[in-house]
């Protein structure tokens, strides 16, 4: 067989456990202590520590990683008011950074944030990239070819994304058409961010129809403002239940400000629609209820969003940091709360961009991570890279950690 980890702690599994994989998949997963099932080439010895399905990121906008420099802080701090206004502000303040961007550029930056993936066993990414006027198809075409050049570490799931408006940049909408027939995997929308309600339901209803049209799945930031009259998730929700289309719901921070009544409609209508929501409660001041979305049966994620740009000036495509940030925004610090949390970015978030949910069973598929840390709550404490990321029963990245101490003083 090619791999053996062995004493390795499993969720919801007492004791220590065995894993085995060949040929790409599991093969058996049994109590430590049983006899040992043969010679392996290779052998990992996890020592307690938690062995786990991977991470995946339902919201990353890579195109725009590391631009922070290039943007200036003006849309950040537009951005972090929380205001509709000012969130509008953020984007065309940031639009700018793309009249001069090229496809090489978005190549060596979001390869760096890719590399960073598979140190941190980032194994999914809906990767968000800018297609309009401006950007052109610079961004799609970086990210296709990062897709190909990552294939055997990080599934790449490639978003043709109109940041900018679709009815008011005249010209994207043809883009966008041009970027799924290149090979973009989802179509993307922001209707919030047009000029009237009726611009930003055609917006909804052009987005879906192209994703009826040619086979895709569609991921909307939606009600992505501080203003309780924002109703594109109703728009999305009800245009997904027409047409038979799939989908997800991106920030929807609106929902925090909503009069409960509505809220329950709504999440109603989501669920009928089978709608998934991610949630991205560090890039910004309002974040949706994600635990009472998840309580009416809703898929919810957790996403990184973004990587040291002009709306976020951290990140190391760490989802293990991610949901130990969500942990104190949203409160969630009982052990209940943490589980959930770590499957908003696992098994959870794989729902969100239509992967099926796998856990560690044998016939599924070796790809898994051996934390830093014996339970969930360790391992958001300490919220290390993995000790070892496995794909496909190979070990693709290890790291480790050593720190020497000074003689004592006397």
């Amino acid at each position: 067989m090619d791999l053996l980890i062995r004493d390795a702690t499993l969720r919801a599994r007492p004791g220590r456990w065995m894993l085995t994989a060949d040929a790409g998949v599991l093969t058996a997963v049994t109590p430590e202590g049983r006899d040992a099932p043969g010679d392996a080439v290779r052998v990992i010895d996890a020592e307690g520590h938690l062995v786990t399905e991977p991470f995946v990121d339902a919201h990353l906008h890579l195109c725009k990683v590391h631009t922070l420099d290039l943007a200036g802080s003006h849309a950040l701090e537009a951005y972090t008011e929380g205001t509709m206004g000012a969130a509008m502000d953020a984007i065309e303040i940031a639009a700018a950074v793309k009249r001069e961007q090229t496809t090489a550029a978005v190549l060596d930056r979001a390869r760096r944030a890719l590399t960073e993936s598979v140190r941190h066993g980032v194994r999914v990414v809906q990767a968000f990239a800018d297609v309009d006027p401006d950007a052109g198809l610079t961004g799609v075409e970086a990210l296709l070819e990062l897709r190909e050049e990552f294939r055997d570490l990080v599934e790449v799931r490639v978003v043709a994304f109109p940041q900018d408006g679709l009815l008011r940049r005249p010209g994207t909408e043809e883009l966008i058409a041009e970027a799924v027939r290149l090979g973009a995997d989802v179509v993307g929308g922001i209707p919030w961010i047009e000029y009237t309600d009726a611009d930003a339901a055609e917006h909804v209803r052009r987005m879906v129809e192209l994703a009826r049209r040619t086979g895709r799945r569609v991921a909307m930031l939606v009600d992505d403002a501080g203003d309780p009259g924002l109703r594109t998730t109703e728009m999305l929700a009800c245009a997904l239940l027409a047409s038979g289309v799939r989908g997800s719901a991106q920030h929807a921070r609106a929902m925090a400000l909503y009069p409960e009544p509505y809220l329950r409609r709504l999440i109603g209508l989501c669920r009928r629609a089978g709608l998934g929501f991610v949630s991205d409660p560090h890039t910004g001041p309002l974040h949706l209820p994600v635990f009472a979305l998840a309580d009416a049966g809703l898929p919810v994620a957790l996403g990184q969003d973004d990587i040291e740009d002009a709306y976020y000036p951290f990140g190391r495509h760490n989802l293990l940091e991610v949901a130990f940030l969500a942990a104190h925004l949203l409160e969630a610090r009982a052990d209940a709360h943490l589980d959930r949390l770590f499957d908003m970015v696992t098994v959870d978030a794989a729902r969100v961009v239509g992967r099926p949910a796998r856990r560690l069973v044998p016939g599924a598929p070796a790809d898994l991570v051996v934390l830093e840390g014996r339970t969930v709550r360790e391992a958001l404490t300490l919220h290390a890279a993995p000790r070892h990321v496995v794909v496909g029963g190979r070990v693709v990245a290890s790291t480790s950690t050593r720190t020497e101490f000074g003689p004592p003083s006397r």
